[in-house]
């Protein structure tokens, strides 16, 4: 200190209680923690949902396929039904032919060589 300067006191700087701070913050660490496991699980549960719609779709497109099919045969088998209906009609109308008789049947036996 020079001469004629007054010595001021100054407060010694207070030292900061300690707060629980780290607790707090292992605390919140592990709300993150268990936030991000309960995300995660989430978009685990969503996968498996996801998986198992398209298991079925991949089943009904089967099936629908199998469908499909069925129905061409049964409209070949309605076609040919009705082809077959249209023809005897039109050959007894026009032609005059008529069924034969079963008891007028004859077959003849070919030798075989």
């Amino acid at each position: 200190m020079t001469v004629g300067q007054e010595a001021v006191a100054v407060p010694a700087p207070r030292r900061r209680a300690r707060t629980r701070t780290r607790p707090a913050r292992r605390f919140a660490g592990a709300i993150w923690i268990v936030v991000g496991g309960v995300l995660l699980a989430g978009v685990v549960a969503l996968n498996v949902a996801v998986l198992r719609l398209n298991l079925r779709l991949d089943d009904l497109g089967r099936e629908r396929m199998k469908l499909r099919a069925e129905n061409a045969q049964l409209a070949s088998q309605i076609s040919s039904s009705a082809a077959n209906a249209k023809i005897q009609a039109l050959a007894r109308k026009q032609l005059g032919l008529v069924q034969a008789d079963p008891s007028e049947t004859t077959y003849v036996e070919l030798a075989r060589r």
